[in-house]
């Protein structure tokens, strides 16, 4: 579980965004990486089962391998900044508006 350093709060899970990102990285690379080592050896078969071995290979690999180390090595871009609450407060309480009394 990644924390906060300022005040070690669980941080929140990565932006959407840049998983997104890293994901398209890491699945280009993997398919660039199989069609280049297996494309001559699987081209006479049929459309269906290259595409099966293609993307079962694929998900293997960027499931155990790939984005487990990509998360790592940009675990600092992934970390979400902090928010401008987060920052007035630096760790406090935040201090709570006064609520109208109602009759």
């Amino acid at each position: 579980m990644r924390t906060n350093e300022t005040n070690n709060r669980p941080a929140g899970p990565p932006p959407r965004p840049k998983m997104a990102l890293l994901t398209w990285a890491g699945a280009w690379a993997m398919i660039t990486l199989i069609l280049g080592v297996l494309g001559p050896a699987i081209a006479t078969w049929p459309l269906p089962l290259r595409t099966l071995v293609i993307s079962a290979l694929m998900v293997l690999a960027l499931t155990w391998v790939v984005i487990p180390v990509l998360t790592k090595v940009f675990a600092s871009w992934l970390a979400r900044p902090l928010r401008a609450a987060d920052r007035r407060t630096r760790g406090r309480a935040p201090r709570r508006r006064p609520t109208l009394a109602r009759a």
